[in-house]
């Protein structure tokens, strides 16, 4: 019993760390602009998409050793600056047009942008790739080459299971957070963030160019979004064109339950949400985790409408 749950935290962790990275790009734009991007578990789709053909085109399989662990890096930061560009085109050739539109047009065109950017990772799934199986099925769910070793970390004779690639989940998600963490509390960006978060019209008052504090918002929540895409697929090792819709749900449920808006509350969230997933699975049933998850997320809401950590009072910068 105690190695069933121990094993289900780690599974949990891993998971809710994916969730985690993902919520906070939500929670980021949110918490400047109070407008929910659905388009962003979208660019995390596409950013999977882009790693999966650097992965093809560079033939990162045949490297091994230092040379994979470099190549590895390379791909990570590439997609990261693919996601933050897709992000920042986002929001200038859509959402900055109609920032002083009534709320409900930038929301219904990021669920339009959301349905555009699945159909073309529809179409980059038919591509005549051997990693997309020669374009001849681009719906179907493509494999993403497994990079890192499976050799048991806790030794064969274990009864629990811990792989390189669930530390290097744990491992590099946390010293992304904990860099983002330091961005928005210890730099001066982060500072005309929080200050464009709790009063727009004030901040330009001081000479914070809020425009490009947006700007800089996107281009780090899309950053993020490429970074999770990445450790995803070295983790699930399937990637497809549905998979920032599924993965875009659970990540806004995390930042609505930790408080969107909140940082420190999309992180728990997603925590949260990865160890009851994973806990629903192993003792209710994966049919039954939906039920639980969202049936979760409506108590929650009941006694903390603004989330675990959400919070209305006004900070000072």
């Amino acid at each position: 019993m105690f190695e069933t749950v121990a094993q289900q935290l780690i599974i949990g962790l891993t998971n809710g760390m994916v969730f985690a990275l993902v919520a906070l790009g939500y929670t980021m734009v949110y918490g400047i602009l109070e407008f929910i991007n659905f388009a962003h578990g979208d660019v995390f789709m596409l950013s999977a998409f882009f790693a999966l053909t650097l992965v093809g085109v560079i033939d990162v399989g045949q490297f091994h050793g230092p040379m994979l662990a470099v190549l590895l890096c390379g791909i990570v930061i590439a997609s990261a600056g693919f996601g933050a560009v897709v992000n920042l085109s986002i929001d200038r050739l859509v959402y900055r047009p109609l920032r002083k539109s009534p709320k409900l047009a930038p929301l219904v065109s990021a669920i339009g942008v959301s349905f555009l950017l699945q159909n073309i990772g529809l179409i980059w799934g038919a591509l005549p790739l051997a990693v997309f199986g020669g374009g001849g099925q681009p719906a179907a769910p493509k494999s993403f080459p497994q990079l890192l070793p499976s050799d048991n970390l806790l030794g064969a004779g274990s009864g629990l299971t811990l792989q390189i690639k669930d530390v290097l989940v744990i491992g590099a998600s946390l010293a992304v957070m904990t860099a983002l963490y330091l961005l928005v509390t210890r730099t001066k960006l982060g500072k005309a963030m929080r200050a464009t978060a709790q009063d727009p019209q004030a901040a330009r008052l001081m000479g914070i160019d809020t425009d490009q504090v947006v700007a800089a918002t996107f281009l780090v929540g899309g950053g993020l979004a490429g970074f999770a895409a990445v450790i995803y697929a070295l983790y699930i090792n399937t990637v497809y064109y549905q998979m920032g819709y599924q993965n875009g749900l659970y990540a806004f449920t995390a930042a609505v339950v930790g408080g969107i808006g909140n940082i420190p509350g999309a992180v728990l969230g997603g925590l949260l949400l990865g160890l009851v997933r994973a806990f629903s699975d192993q003792f209710i049933g994966a049919q039954w985790q939906p039920a639980v998850l969202f049936g979760i997320l409506i108590v929650i809401l009941v006694f903390r409408p603004a989330g675990l950590l959400g919070s209305t009072a006004r900070e000072k910068v």
